[in-house]
C-alpha cells in the first residue's frame, strides 16, 4: 500500500525520504518505533522514577510539556470564548428588578396608623403610648372591611375606617334568584 502525501511529509520531517527510496510500510514503522526508543528512552527512565517518587509533580510537568507542545491549544480556545464570554456579562449592568407591589391590605394599615397617630384615640396627637393595641385595633377593621363585614362608625374603630374605607370597595351584596321553595309530599293515609 502506498503511502499517502501526508505520510510522506511526516516521514521527511523525521528523515526518511519515501518518496526517492520505495520502502514498505513495515520497514518504516520499524525504523520510527526504534528512532522513537532512541530519543525517549533516557527522559523516559528519568520521567518515571519522578513519578513513581513523586505522582503529583511529574503530572505538572507532563501538563507543561504538553502546553509547551501545543497539544493543549485546541482545548484552550474554547475555554478562552468562556472566560470571554463571561467577562461580558459581568460587564453589563444587571436588569433591575421591579419592586414588588403592595397589597390593598398592606397600604391600608398604613394609612391606618397614620389616621391613629393623627388622632387623640391612643395618646395626644403624634403620638402612641400602646403602639400593640394601636395596631391590632387596625389590622382588625381593616380585615373586617376587607371581609365586606362591618365595623363600628364610632371612636378609634370609627377613626380607622374613616381613613381606610376607600382602599376596600363595596361588595356587592350576592341575590339568589327565585323565591321560597316548596315541597309538597301526597301520600295514601
Amino acid at each position: 500500500m502506498a503511502f499517502s502525501n501526508l505520510e510522506k511529509a511526516l516521514l521527511l520531517k523525521l528523515g526518511i525520504d519515501v518518496a526517492r527510496n520505495p520502502v514498505s510500510r513495515a520497514a518504516v514503522t520499524t525504523a520510527v518505533s526504534m528512532i522513537g526508543r532512541q530519543a525517549v528512552a533516557p527522559t523516559a527512565r528519568v520521567g518515571l522514577g519522578l513519578a513513581r517518587r513523586n505522582p503529583y509533580a511529574a503530572t505538572g510537568l507532563g501538563a507543561l510539556a504538553a502546553y509547551e507542545a501545543g497539544l493543549l491549544d485546541p482545548l484552550a480556545e474554547p475555554f478562552e470564548q468562556g472566560v470571554r464570554a463571561v467577562d461580558e456579562a459581568i460587564v453589563q449592568a444587571p436588569a433591575r428588578r421591579r419592586k414588588k407591589q403592595r397589597t390593598a391590605f398592606n397600604r391600608a394599615v398604613s394609612e391606618g396608623m397614620k389616621a391613629v397617630k393623627k388622632s387623640t384615640s391612643y395618646g395626644k396627637k403624634g403620638t402612641i403610648n400602646n403602639a400593640r393595641k394601636a395596631f391590632t385595633a387596625v389590622t382588625k377593621v381593616a380585615s373586617k372591611l376587607n371581609k365586606g363585614q362591618k365595623v363600628s362608625p364610632k371612636g378609634p374603630t370609627g377613626i380607622i375606617k374613616k381613613a381606610i374605607n376607600r382602599f376596600f370597595p363595596k361588595k356587592k351584596p350576592v341575590r339568589r334568584r327565585g323565591g321560597k321553595v316548596t315541597y309538597t309530599i301526597k301520600g295514601n293515609v
